[in-house]
């Protein structure tokens, strides 16, 4: 069972008359155990000797704090532990293995309002305020905006004589109106430093038949602070924020799963999400707070997915050992399942781990170094015209 815990948990044998077992577990979060020729010992050991036990249980804070884990003597091949002992997880009711192994998911739904309650009280909620129309931040040079005017700043008002809304949808509507009009006359009417103007574009045909006028687009919208009075309000204001990222997350991994397709290459690995942590730093630091929520979020429901090496595969097995009115499948099954499990994961692992570092910015420029200067700028400016809502 895996979390986002950072303090190391493994229950222990029984005490022995002269001492306690000697045997822990090595790891960077989680992992496997490093085993001398007399001697099993952890890093955390030699870096930080930081663990205790306290009812039968021992608890260690690791060298590395990444992720966090729950190790239990069950499968453990050197315990003194009688196989039939009634204290063992799997000798437990369904419903108490259902409640352990459910803990890292809830940690982590706990933990992502936890952060919520805390940017809430220490910088406050950020609260949007939507204006008519869509802003319009970038313009492509010799765009077909750009030659019919469009000037970074202006704000878009209306597409062929339609409102836009205060709304952050607002951004959809139009790029949809603009990809179902290739080399048709739009009239926008935009508003540019207090004055509102009328001005047609031609959007050029993209590649795929759709119209495009090389402009990147973005919510109006004003994003001011509110803080709590008094701390009835403070968790009001986190309830309120932490079921609207809820909301945005399940949506946005539910459109994952529906356009697979289109969105596989969008799925990071640990690269990439500190990349895209360390640049919400940068932008932010008050970003920070939503980042880490979520994806706490994220980590939570994908753990729920019924995939074997995931804490959902096991909730699985446990689910067909009740459905088979509590008969257990046969040992050999389930170590098949999750050997495949783990060996799918693992590998899905290596293909991120390398596709995300091959994609970092100082990694390209490396790979990319010995292309011709008018190549990179040409391939630099077509990749901005592609992210965001750019059109």
């Amino acid at each position: 069972m895996k979390s986002g815990a950072t303090l190391g948990l493994k229950e222990s044998k029984k005490p022995r008359e002269e001492k306690t077992d000697p045997r822990s577990v090595f790891s960077s979060g989680c992992g496997s155990e490093v085993v001398t020729s007399d001697h099993d010992f952890t890093l955390s050991e030699v870096v930080i000797r930081t663990k205790f036990n306290a009812n039968n249980i021992e608890y260690s804070l690791r060298a590395f704090p990444l992720g966090g884990f729950v190790a239990f003597p069950d499968n453990d091949p050197d315990s003194d532990i009688p196989a039939d002992d009634e204290n063992l997880l799997k000798n437990r009711p369904i419903f108490d293995r259902v409640i352990v192994i459910s803990a890292g998911v809830i940690a982590n739904v706990v933990f992502a309002y936890l952060i919520i309650f805390v940017q809430v009280l220490s910088v406050g909620l950020p609260v949007q305020e939507f204006s008519p129309g869509v802003l319009v931040p970038e313009v492509g040079p010799s765009s077909a905006a750009a030659r019919a005017g469009l000037r970074p700043g202006d704000v878009i008002l209306s597409v062929d004589g339609y409102e836009l809304p205060k709304s952050l949808f607002s951004v959809p509507q139009i790029v949809d109106i603009i990809k179902r009009s290739p080399k048709k006359n739009v009239s926008l009417k935009v508003e540019r430093g207090g004055e509102d103007l009328v001005i047609g574009v031609t959007p050029e045909e993209s590649g795929d038949g759709t119209g495009r006028i090389g402009v990147q687009l973005s919510p109006n919208v004003k994003i001011t602070k509110a803080k709590p009075k008094n701390l009835v309000e403070a968790i009001s204001f986190s309830g309120k924020e932490f079921w609207g990222l809820t909301s945005n997350v399940l949506e946005g991994l539910k459109q994952t799963f529906l356009n697979f397709s289109q969105s596989a290459s969008k799925v990071s690995g640990p690269v990439a999400i500190i990349a895209v942590g360390a640049e919400v730093a940068r932008s932010s630091s008050e970003g920070l707070y939503q980042f880490a929520a979520a994806l706490n979020l994220n980590l939570a429901v994908i753990n729920l997915l019924p995939l074997p090496a995931l804490d959902g595969g096991s909730l699985a097995l446990i689910l067909v050992e009740a459905a088979r009115g509590g008969r257990k499948l046969p040992q050999e099954v389930e170590q098949r399942i999750m050997s495949s499990g783990i060996m799918v994961v693992l590998l899905l692992g290596i293909f991120l781990l390398v596709r995300d570092t091959l994609n970092l910015d100082f990694v390209r420029e490396l790979l990319i170094m010995d292309f011709p200067l008018d190549t990179c700028r040409s391939m630099t400016t077509s990749s901005k015209m592609l992210y965001g809502g750019g059109m």
